[in-house]
């Protein structure tokens, strides 16, 4: 299996240092946790971001254990919002405890340690979200301060030809015209690189497209918006009459971090 190393060169000292004694606090706790955020981005993509931030995702049930051990190792925590984040600071240096999605839409499951890859930084082994998964999360984040489209193309031209297709349809499901945006919009960042996406998920989405265009719109007047940004659809919920979708509300309203979250 291959891993996947960063490129330390473009790292301060000082992130260098945290990502150590985090990586080797968790590493040491025994409990099952996964990196995401800047480390598994640059890991993946050779993109590198200086950030004091380490995003780690883990299954709901162990966040507050995750927490505890971050306490005992001199952090500040608390629980941000229950729904999706916890948080621990020490310094300027924060480590974002991720659990589900802003949005709503889905937790951390075993499929995302099942698929996880290797991963290496300062000698310290730790496991990253797979791509897929870190495609899912981003896809959604198109906030009006912040958007990772870039960040979604950079991945599918990293790794268009290993991406489990099939498996990354499903983790959209109902909200497959996401994904199809971002693939239509990678054809024509990368022209020449358009054919590495396969054929047979272009050719279902446009059928999934045709069908949907000739059935009649839904009666109910909805605001699938509120899964795309946290704040920029407010009005149309609040004061233009829409349904927010969203099975339950975030607490934690961090612009344009809906379904993944810090700089993954």
């Amino acid at each position: 299996m291959q891993k996947f190393l960063l490129d330390e060169r473009y790292l301060s000292p000082d992130t260098r240092n945290f990502y150590r004694e985090v990586l080797t606090r968790l590493g040491q706790s025994k409990i099952p946790f996964l990196v995401g955020g800047a480390f598994a981005f640059g890991c993946y993509t050779h993109v590198v971001r200086d950030t004091k931030d380490l995003d780690v995702f883990v299954y709901p049930q162990d966040a507050e254990n995750i927490l505890d051990e971050l306490k005992r190792a001199g952090f500040q925590t608390e629980f941000t919002d229950r729904l999706w984040i916890a948080k621990a600071f020490h310094g300027e240096c924060v480590v974002d405890v991720i659990f589900g999605s802003g949005n709503g839409i889905g937790n951390v499951d075993e499929e995302w340690f099942i698929y996880s890859c290797k991963g290496d930084l300062l000698d310290i082994e730790a496991r990253l979200i797979p791509p897929e998964e870190m495609i899912w999360s981003k896809a959604f984040v198109m906030s009006r301060d912040r958007y990772d489209g870039a960040d979604v193309a950079h991945l599918l031209l990293t790794f268009a030809e290993r991406l489990d297709w099939k498996r990354l349809d499903r983790r959209f499901d109902e909200h497959w015209r996401v994904l199809y945006n971002h693939l239509l919009i990678f054809g024509y960042i990368y022209p020449s690189e358009r054919a590495r996406i396969p054929a047979w998920i272009m050719q279902e989405m446009a059928q999934r497209l045709r069908e949907e265009t000739g059935a009649p719109p839904p009666a109910e007047k909805v605001c699938r918006g509120t899964f795309l940004s946290m704040v920029d659809y407010d009005i149309d919920v609040e004061q233009w009459g829409y349904h927010d979708p969203r099975p339950v509300k975030p607490t934690f309203r961090n612009p344009g971090r809906p379904g993944d979250t810090g700089d993954q």
